[in-house]
């Protein structure tokens, strides 16, 4: 087995802060990144990665109409399905809120894993469409309502608060604005944009996952108590749902870079908007159980280990 795409990836810079993170936080080191700079980041990855998407999408020629609207069809079916069975698996051993809000974190998204696996198939040199950005913004949504109708049971139901959060989110207005914006912007003026934009991706992803592992190793402490099934679940899910994404992209027909955007798609958990809503439609569920689930494990699963065997996989079933 090739090996090399793993060794790559936890050799890179940003892997490798995002390690340092974790060791500082674990050791208990005061080193912290001021509140301010991390959501400035945030957003500016969004700002890229969204602008980037549009102009991509917009690429998208008249006999691909077909395919993309396929993988808009999936990742839609998979966000509003995946919190179902794990629900089902996570109600062994947990209340329903807290069951129903770590569904909804596992049909959710993460988009700064999505904006890692960008950075890993630039550096791989593989192509990939912008279009898989509107999958992202796509599957924010649909876990959320899932998860909290499986939380309530149909009754005390807040519907309006919840769509709110779910579909005007800042992240997912910004996503989406900067995706309309790169679709429909003049041409050279939008390349004059991505430019300099694509010359900060970098740094700014190093430093956003520097403080995600900070984050991720302060969050993974409050596990101590939450027994078997919580941690096992969010190492688990992951590969789980990311092979049926990959799955998924070899009947669909796509190109390796658009499978392994799928697979991350499939197999992130969300730590930032789930939260967002299930603090709104479920307070009763313990974010001190799904954030440190989703950010702890899930997290620092996918961006050192998790994204380069998803592209081995994929490389071993497109055969190259």
């Amino acid at each position: 087995m090739d090996v090399g795409a793993l060794l790559d990836n936890l050799l890179s810079p940003a892997i490798l802060l995002f390690v340092v993170g974790i060791i500082a936080a674990t050791l208990r080191s005061d080193l912290e990144i001021p509140p301010p700079i991390p959501k400035a980041l945030a957003l500016f990855l969004l700002l890229a990665i969204g602008f980037k998407g549009g102009i991509g999408l917009r690429a998208v020629e008249g006999d691909q109409v077909g395919m993309v609207l396929g993988v808009l069809i999936v990742s839609v079916a998979a966000s509003a399905l995946f919190p179902l069975g794990a629900y089902a698996l996570l109600r062994l051993k947990l209340g329903r809120p807290d069951a129903a809000a770590i569904a909804a974190c596992y049909g959710s998204v993460s988009a700064v894993t999505f904006v890692t696996a960008l950075a890993f198939l630039d550096f791989e040199a593989a192509v990939y469409g912008g279009y898989m950005v509107a999958a992202l913004a796509l599957m924010e949504s649909p876990a959320i309502v899932t998860g909290v109708l499986l939380g309530k049971g149909g009754g005390n139901l807040k519907l309006k608060p919840l769509l709110h959060e779910a579909l005007l989110g800042g992240p997912v207005v910004l996503l989406v604005g900067a995706m309309v914006v790169g679709f429909v912007a003049q041409p050279d003026a939008a390349a004059s944009l991505r430019k300099p934009l694509a010359g900060a991706f970098d740094v700014a992803l190093a430093v956003f996952l520097l403080d995600m592992g900070l984050l991720a190793g302060r969050q993974m402490r409050n596990l101590k108590d939450a027994g078997w099934l919580p941690p096992t679940f969010a190492l688990v899910a992951p590969p789980v749902q990311a092979s049926l994404g990959v799955l998924c992209a070899y009947v669909l027909g796509l190109a390796p870079g658009d499978a392994l955007l799928l697979a991350v798609l499939f197999g992130g958990a969300s730590y930032i908007a789930v939260p967002a809503a299930m603090r709104i439609a479920m307070p009763e569920a313990s974010p001190g159980l799904y954030v440190p689930m989703s950010l702890g494990i899930t997290f620092a699963f996918n961006v050192t280990l998790g994204i380069p065997l998803y592209w081995l996989l994929i490389q071993t079933l497109w055969g190259f």
